[in-house]
């Protein structure tokens, strides 16, 4: 979904969904058509599905699909659990694999340009990538961007285009089946006629089945990636028989789209039970103007149904509401980074290393308990803890830390090495916290004793408030409020206050939820704008009603402290 903001120059993403918030509401109408008129993955289809992978298919080889799941070389079911690096713009940034197995991620999703639209990554380069890839243990799957938004974008290319591309590499890909996917092309058609996915995405299928690659292949969805017109849903059983090898899966991007339960497992539910392979390629879940994706949904499914997922992006979109950390440094993980690797149904919770690497190997044996936690450097919103190693008859693969509060552990944060900070703390608040450690095989000790910390409180005034109104019309307006931390310690969890002199009102509030009384506004974050940085900002936008005058607020507090206006 996202594209760079410029080209050929290595840019940053921004965030794209190419859909309206009436073709929100046509979408939702054209699914519940889809399912009563156009009988779309029926249990017939399911049969039909069954029936192509028994008949005719080629042996497999490396990663490929068994009964409608992707399995590994050996048989064993392999669910991906990982995230998006956008390689091709930050091709300096390929450090970064290893920071993301860090956080216990299974497979990256990496970017790649065909050089249709961006400077093709050459060989060499592709080398190097799954050579990274290989030595920090990920599956990897590679996607050519240039694809996306075909038939809208107009610097578009096409299917045939990466095809191309793809058998321009066959040397370099021939003999990785067990450690890569080929995603031909991201997002290859965008809003305008996306019936005309179908024929170009066989076509390419076949292109490289003709050209000899046995790889398991991924193909995206229409609707920049959303199928809200259903279009891979209601094909998607022709494009998986067109594959002799039975080795294709299907990628669906989540984003603004989904943005109820019902969609989101409507949807994912369909191809499963008709096994036909699927997994969320892309999904985002902080909010936009096009709705509030339901990633708790998105990920408690995928857990349930056993398919993979891979959250956009682990860093250098131009809006970094998306960027898990920020900067490309995993001690900056923002609160989209945090929900991903270590909230429920999480990456760190839920991915198993694949047994090409080692995990899920004979071994049974559990390490020591860490040494109990020490903590240093707490400040109002974060604290240092260091323990003492745990040891392991293989290895210790990594560390999981929880909070303990009653009976109910929470995992906050996780480290390869016997130290991490944990951060998105709340001021002048007591916590518990508690180590587990696990080897590869996701063996996990015994939990060490506990560490009490209390953080400090919020030091006042180290904030300042820019107000402006983007736009005015008769009976409304849209304002902006920018919010900058001026401290030295990062604030999470804010409220922002402020009043209105002449009545007016908030109707529809991004980036934070507003409450009224009278004149007078409380604004509290959203989850991507919980935390901010130390010297960064987060911006709040809004539509309001208004009478004749419209008197700018001239003060501003933040966790009861006055912020400087400007």
């Amino acid at each position: 979904m996202p594209l760079p903001t410029a080209s050929p120059t290595p840019g940053a993403a921004v965030r794209r969904t190419g859909k309206s918030p009436l073709s929100a509401l046509l979408a939702r109408l054209a699914a519940l058509v889809g399912l009563v008129l156009l009988g779309a993955l029926c249990p017939g289809t399911a049969q039909a599905a069954g029936a192509a992978e028994d008949a005719g298919t080629q042996a497999a080889t490396g990663l490929h699909i068994s009964n409608g799941r992707l399995v590994e070389g050996n048989g064993n079911d392999f669910v991906m659990r990982g995230v998006n690096h956008a390689h091709t713009w930050y091709p300096n940034e390929l450090g970064s694999l290893a920071d993301i197995k860090a956080q216990g991620a299974n497979t990256v999703r990496v970017v790649l340009a065909d050089g249709h639209r961006w400077t093709a990554n050459s060989a060499a380069d592709v080398t190097n990538v799954i050579a990274q890839c290989k030595a920090n243990r990920l599956i990897c799957v590679l996607e050519v961007h240039d694809t996306t938004g075909y038939g809208e974008d107009s610097a578009a290319g096409t299917l045939d285009q990466a095809a191309d591309y793809w058998i321009g590499l066959k040397s370099v890909l021939a003999g990785q089946e067990d450690y890569i996917v080929i995603n031909i092309g991201n997002e290859p058609w965008g809003n305008t006629d996306p019936a005309g996915w179908t024929a170009p995405t066989i076509a390419a299928i076949q292109k490289l089945r003709n050209a000899g690659f046995q790889h398991t292949i991924m193909v995206d969805a229409p609707n920049w990636g959303q199928d809200w017109q259903q279009v891979m849903r209601t094909n998607a059983q022709s494009v998986y028989a067109a594959d002799t090898t039975g080795n294709l899966i299907f990628s669906i991007h989540m984003y603004s789209v989904f943005d109820t339960a019902a969609e989101v497992t409507d949807y994912l539910n369909a191809f499963v039970s008709a096994k036909l392979p699927i997994l969320i390629g892309e999904f985002g879940g902080p909010a936009d103007q096009w709705g509030d994706p339901d990633e708790d949904t998105m990920m408690a499914t995928a857990e349930q149904l056993h398919i993979g997922y891979l959250a956009w992006s682990w860093s250098g979109n131009t809006d970094p509401v998306l960027d898990l950390v920020l900067n490309f440094d995993p001690a900056q993980m923002t609160s989209w980074g945090k929900r991903i690797f270590n909230g429920a149904n999480g990456i760190a919770q839920t991915a198993k290393e694949a047994t090409v690497f080692g995990g899920g190997s004979g071994d049974t044996q559990a390490p020591t308990a860490p040494g109990t936690p020490t903590a240093s450097a707490v400040t109002a919103t974060s604290a240092h803890l260091t323990w003492t190693a745990s040891s392991d008859n293989v290895g210790v693969a990594g560390y999981d830390v929880v909070r303990i509060s009653g009976g109910t552990e929470t995992k906050v944060a996780a480290s390869t090495t016997n130290s991490v900070t944990v951060t998105g703390l709340s001021a002048d608040t007591a916590y518990s916290f508690a180590v587990y450690a696990r080897d590869a095989a996701g063996n996990r000790s015994a939990r060490s004793a506990t560490v009490s910390v209390t953080t400090a409180t919020t030091p006042a005034g180290s904030c300042s408030v820019g107000y402006r109104v983007v736009g005015e019309w008769q009976g409304g307006f849209q304002g902006e409020i920018v919010i900058r931390n001026t401290g030295t310690a990062p604030v999470s969890g804010w409220k922002l206050g402020f009043a209105f002199a002449d009545g007016q009102t908030v109707s529809t509030m991004w980036g934070g939820t507003a409450a009224q009384s009278g004149g007078s506004v409380t604004v509290t974050p959203a989850s991507y704008t919980n935390t901010i940085a130390a010297g960064g900002s987060v911006t709040v936008g809004f539509i309001g009603s208004k009478g004749a005058k419209n008197t700018a607020p001239t003060a501003f507090t933040l966790n009861g402290a006055v912020c400087v206006n400007g």
